[in-house]
């Protein structure tokens, strides 16, 4: 079934992104009707994170996500299989200026979990070096792929999760930006909780930890999926002031506080099918059941 569905992503990225937005958009709606545990997820969070909105706008905010997320996941063939001088048409950069004007610190690319992270990801290893961490997949043809795609240009130093913080580190001080990706539930492990619209979330402090450790300056860098074929854009923002502090906890209620402002932008492309709540404080019940 990986060998089918990557063979279907390799033809459609012949395809012109007009069209293959519209193939993706179609997948994700199919995704909605198809996966029910996934779409639970996606209820829950935002019933949680949105509890102003009426149901029935939640409803069509999940609707609308999964249409984003089946774009971004069909649209990924482009960064697998595509020259470097498409994936630079499709995907645009912008507010670097704020990346050159601290470039000579060690420097930490602050990236959320929104749909188009992929894109903004490859589309800056297609120009400069840096380092960046991701997740084993189970699936190891997917894994095999996912790893493809993000160092297929030479200049991106990959390193999974599991081999920890030193070896970025190490990376860092070398000169490397860090392309990091923090804002999800990776266990109890590293992690506090703090308050994610609202509710308490076990999130990590590697951002407070990693820039005290290597004097490093957080650049956030955030990619907005835009509508048909219009690509996607990945922006730089200022660089922050006065981070890290002495204490990890302002630091990390500071990443979420962002995230927030940057999510209600584009409430529609946040990776809501991803069970942010699941790590609970003790005693507290569990929210996906």
């Amino acid at each position: 079934m990986t060998r089918l569905a990557l063979g279907l992503m390799w033809l459609a990225h012949f395809l012109p992104l007009s069209l293959l937005s519209v193939l993706g958009e179609a997948l994700g709606l199919a995704l909605y009707g198809l996966g029910r545990e996934r779409r639970q997820v996606a209820r829950t969070n935002l019933r949680l994170c949105f509890p102003e909105l009426p149901a029935a706008e939640r409803e069509r905010l999940v609707r609308r996500h999964f249409r984003a997320f089946g774009r971004s996941f069909l649209e990924r063939g482009i960064l697998w299989w595509s020259p470097p001088e498409r994936i630079q048409r499709l995907v645009r950069i912008e507010g670097i200026e704020h990346w050159r004007a601290v470039r000579d610190r060690p420097v930490i690319w602050l990236a959320p979990h929104f749909v188009g992270l992929d894109m903004g990801g490859v589309r800056l290893t297609s120009e400069f070096p840096l380092v960046s961490v991701y997740s084993r997949q189970k699936n190891p043809r997917f894994d095999a792929m996912l790893r493809h795609g993000r160092t297929r240009f030479g200049m991106t130093t990959l390193f999974s999760r599991q081999e920890g913080v030193r070896p970025v580190v190490k990376a860092l001080r070398d000169g490397l930006p860090f392309y990091y990706l923090p804002d999800m539930d990776f266990g109890a492990r590293d992690a506090i909780f703090v308050p994610f619209f609202g509710v308490e979330a076990a999130t990590i402090t590697g951002l407070s930890r990693i820039a005290r450790a290597t004097d490093a300056v957080v650049v956030p860098c955030v990619t907005r999926q835009l509508p048909g074929g219009q690509g996607y854009a990945v922006r730089f923002h200022p660089a922050w002031q006065d981070f890290p502090t002495a204490d990890p906890a302002a630091d990390t209620r500071r990443m979420n506080a962002f995230i927030e402002e940057r999510v209600r932008e584009m409430p529609e492309q946040y990776f809501w099918v991803h069970k942010r709540f699941k790590t609970r404080p003790a005693g507290a019940e569990r929210i996906y059941g």
